[in-house]
Parts: structure tokens; sequence; C-alpha cells
């Protein structure tokens, strides 16, 4: 997208009342950001490219807990169905990090966690990658200009949100682990099949999904349960330069073309 049209795009965006909800995730080459219709990937060398999501049937999507579940499928679309967003092999790794995740219950009980430990941090090396870190917190900074109608300001650099979000899936991640770890405690047939544990592990992320949006209430009544994952983003981010900020901007100029047009 030429840099004036662009510009154009996030001018006309500040102006704008109300605005779809933005997420995002950052990889080593650039940016993703998405709404509840479209995503976009803006990567580093100057390239765009752009998809729909994924369409929930209303009704189901009203049903606690199987709504965390399809979110979260659908969170991750561009990356399982998005052309130049993730390569074969990526794809094939993260379907696999997914299955031994949930093997892990196979595992005699003193080496499920070091296990799990272990996978967590191979995941994490290859989630934050390269410039990842970097375009991680200009993805948030994007999405916070955007929230703020601050995107012309935040492309010129005359304005840096915050790099923190209160969205962020490290926050998920930090609310996760905790939930796991009490419905395996609770749950009185965890480990006794793998059905089972396949079964306490899809209901815990449900839950986490439930607890994730009720601490999102403008309320703010539970803020506080963001406070590990945010404290996480310090290491899960870096400070963006401008052109990282940019590439991000990016992507959500895409994103909001469509939804404004």
């Amino acid at each position: 997208m030429p840099t004036t049209r662009l510009t154009g795009v996030l001018a006309n965006a500040d102006r704008q009342k109300s605005l779809s909800k933005l997420g995002g995730m950052a990889r080593p080459n650039g940016v993703v950001i998405v709404s509840e219709r479209f995503w976009a990937f803006a990567t580093t060398d100057g390239g765009l490219h752009e998809g729909a999501m994924p369409v929930r049937g209303s009704r189901v999507a009203k049903i606690p807990l199987v709504r965390g579940l399809l979110q979260l499928a659908s969170s991750m679309a561009p990356l399982a169905r998005g052309r130049g967003v993730a390569r074969g092999r990526e794809r094939l790794f993260l379907l696999a990090a997914f299955g031994v995740s949930f093997s892990l219950v196979l595992l005699p009980a003193r080496l499920e966690l070091p296990a799990a430990l272990a996978l967590t941090v191979l995941l994490l090396a290859w989630l934050f990658r390269g410039g990842t870190l970097r375009l991680h917190g200009a993805e948030h900074r994007a999405i916070a200009a955007a929230e703020q109608r601050r995107l012309e300001a935040c492309w010129s650099g005359a304005v840096r949100p915050s790099r923190f979000s209160p969205r962020c899936g490290t926050n998920f991640a930090a609310l996760a682990l905790p939930v796991t770890v009490v419905a395996e405690r609770l749950w009185p047939l965890a480990g006794a099949s793998l059905a089972a544990s396949l079964l306490v592990a899809l209901l815990a992320l449900a839950v986490t999904m439930e607890l994730w949006k009720a601490v999102q209430h403008p309320s703010g009544l539970l803020r506080g349960l963001l406070l590990p994952g945010l404290a996480l983003q310090r290491l899960t981010t870096r400070e963006p330069e401008l052109a990282d900020t940019r590439v991000a901007l990016a992507a959500v100029a895409s994103v909001l073309r469509r939804e404004l047009g």
C-alpha cells in the first residue's frame, strides 16, 4: 500500500467514533493484525498479505466455554491458512508441539513438569527468534494507537503508546498455567486415561478464556490478575524502533481499510 494511501487510512480511522477491536501476533519478519472479520500480515521487507477470518456460527459463539475454544482456534487462522505468514515446516512444527503438549500426560508424574518446562522454553525460543521481540512491542503499540485514535501521530513518531498490552497472549499464558494446575488437582478423573486428561486440558483452556474475558471487563475488578502477564511482557517484548512500529501500522491500516470500507 503506498505511504500516502496508508496514512490516509490511518487519519480516517483516527476520526472514527468506534473501531473494531484488534488483536495481533508478532513474527520474526513481520506483524499480523486481526479483527473479527479480517487479518493482515505486514513484513519488514514491505510485503503485505491479506485474508479473511473464519466465520463463526452466531449461536455457538455465545455458548460459555465453547466460545473461548472457538476464539482460540480462530486466532490461529492466519498461521494455519495465511499464505506468507507461516511456511509448511513451521506449521508442522506447531502441530507437533501442540500434539506433544497433550501427550505429556502420558509421562510419569515426576517427569511431567520438567518436560512441560522444557517444551515451553523450546516454544518461546522459536516464537521469539529474530526480531520478534521488537515487533511484538510494535504490535502492542500500533493496537494501542488505534484504540487511542492516535494512529497518524504514531506513524510520524510524535507519540509512542505503551508496548505493554492487557490483551497480550503472554497474559493468557500466565493465567492458563495456574488454572491448568488447579484443574488437574481437582478433577477426579485427571490422569485416569488419555481421553480424560485431554478433556481436562481443553476444559482448563476454556475456563482460562472465560477468566481472561472477565479480566478485560471495563470495571477493572479483576485487573490485578493481569500483573504476572504484564511483568512477563518485559521479557517477551523490546522497545520497538519507529520502523518496527510502521510495519505493525501497515497491517493495522490494511485491516481497518477493509473494516471501514
